[in-house]
């Protein structure tokens, strides 16, 4: 019978990250949900005032021109492009009124946008993010972990976005610790043959740390630095 290892690993349960196993997604819509209603109230009143603009000068007060819209979300460091964000008008996702053959945009959906923008990454923005800490990460795999729900996501309309809480978080535990696959790897790198049953065995029995998110295990990585030093010994 082969022995045992024994290993000395020294680490901190880092509190914070729990946060992603207990944090109400539920709650988070409805409290998106009622934000999203108040702008919505005051956006179908201010565009209620079309009909009115279209004989009348243009009211500064609740609409902007498409350049000077684009030009109050860049003050406001809003990250959107002006091809994506003429896009988006194009398509109707941002609301527009139309005027002597120009478009306006009401201040209420620029609002919104900041609003969204502050609060919320898209998938694209968190996995631009994510993808610095692992570079062999696709964006169709991402994307697929935002759909089971791994990286948590709240849909408004056709789009999903992440609470930038949440996102923080994930990039916290991608900064700090590995996944099975990602220690296997590092183990592999360091000349240390282990296979997948073995790790998993030692993750089972508590010899080596880890911490459990979402239904996955991640290891803190200065604790597999520490045992692949002992398993070279």
């Amino acid at each position: 019978m082969g022995r045992r290892p024994k290993f000395n690993l020294s680490w901190e349960l880092d509190h914070e990250l729990l946060e992603l196993n207990n944090f109400n997604m539920e709650e988070e819509a409805k409290r998106l949900e009622s934000f999203q209603n108040n702008f919505l109230r005051g956006l179908e009143n201010t565009v209620a005032l079309s009909q009115q603009m279209m004989n009348s000068e243009v009211n500064e007060s609740s609409f902007l021109s498409v350049t000077e819209a684009y030009r109050f979300l860049k003050q406001h460091n809003h990250p959107i492009s002006f091809r994506a964000f003429g896009g988006r008008i194009e398509r109707g996702e941002i609301p527009s009124v139309r005027k002597d053959n120009r478009r306006y945009i009401p201040i209420k959906a620029l609002e919104w946008l900041l609003f969204l923008d502050k609060n919320y990454y898209t998938v694209r923005q968190l996995y631009e993010r994510y993808k610095s800490l692992d570079p062999n990460l696709t964006f169709r795999a991402f994307i697929g972990r935002v759909e089971k729900g791994t990286v948590p996501s709240i849909k408004i309309g056709s789009r999903r976005f992440i609470p930038k809480r949440v996102g923080d978080l994930f990039l916290k535990l991608a900064a700090n610790y590995f996944t099975v696959s990602q220690a296997l790897e590092e183990m592999k790198k360091a000349g240390i043959d282990i296979k997948r049953n073995t790790l998993e065995r030692r993750l089972d029995r508590g010899r080596v740390p880890f911490i459990k998110i979402g239904g996955k295990r991640y290891i803190p990585k200065d604790v597999l630095y520490q045992l692949i030093e002992q398993e070279k010994k």
